[in-house]
């Protein structure tokens, strides 16, 4: 800290951005992996994936350090400061996301005749635009692309589809077949997680967009749940 020079409000920035796509790139993997695990039921996989967890903890320390750093000794103004006070918000955010991945991972040794339930094929696809979103909302904020942030909220009614779909399907199976109820309600959490990692990337998204405007993002129709 006592090498820090005030002209290098550039490089920390650079830092304070990379440390934010290190943390996505291990959110968005953690989600793929979590599912994968799911379907192939491998609890090493997910056990590994629990594990990992840890590595998007201390990545959100560092921003925080990071960012009051910055913060303190440079005393940013306007955009600048914007930008580091999102950063900030958003390393919590992608954080949470990284624990909703631990519990799907968690939940895989409890799903274990998932192979008999059918809508377990369609969470793949959920969960890949679910990452999609992730990855593509930090890009935006590296590049401060304010368009790029809108495009990714539009993408979360997708989402939500795929969880109310999901949903009706999920209760009329255990209707059908009430001796997969335990493992169904697990399914049912795991789409939950996935749909909160869509809106998660949304409120990125509105930081996004507010960083790089200095306005907030207009009022979204965010659709109905079938259940909170």
């Amino acid at each position: 800290m006592n090498d820090y020079r005030p002209n290098s409000f550039d490089a920390d920035i650079g830092e304070l951005r990379g440390l934010i796509a290190q943390m996505g790139g291990l959110a968005e993997r953690a989600i793929a992996g979590a599912v994968e695990a799911l379907q192939r039921h491998d609890l090493v996989a997910a056990e590994r994936i629990v594990a990992e967890d840890k590595k998007i903890d201390v990545l959100e320390k560092q921003v925080e350090h990071l960012a009051v750093r910055i913060i303190a000794q440079r005393a940013p103004v306007d955009g600048d400061l914007r930008e580091v006070v999102a950063a900030l918000k958003i390393a919590g955010v992608v954080e949470r996301i990284g624990d909703y991945a631990k519990n799907i991972a968690k939940r895989v040794p409890a799903i274990d005749g998932h192979r008999e339930i059918e809508p377990l094929s369609v969470l793949p696809a959920m969960a890949r635009l679910a990452a999609e979103m992730v990855h593509d909302v930090l890009d935006a904020f590296a590049a401060r692309d304010a368009e790029a942030a809108i495009g990714v909220c539009e993408r979360d009614r997708a989402v939500d589809d795929y969880y109310n779909s999901l949903f009706r399907v999920l209760v009329t199976h255990m209707m059908e077949n009430p001796r997969t109820i335990g493992q169904v309600a697990h399914l049912l959490f795991v789409a939950k997680h996935l749909e909160r990692v869509g809106d998660h990337a949304t409120n990125v998204a509105e930081m996004v967009y507010y960083a790089a405007t200095g306005t907030h993002m207009a009022e979204r129709d965010r659709g109905a749940l079938v259940t909170n």
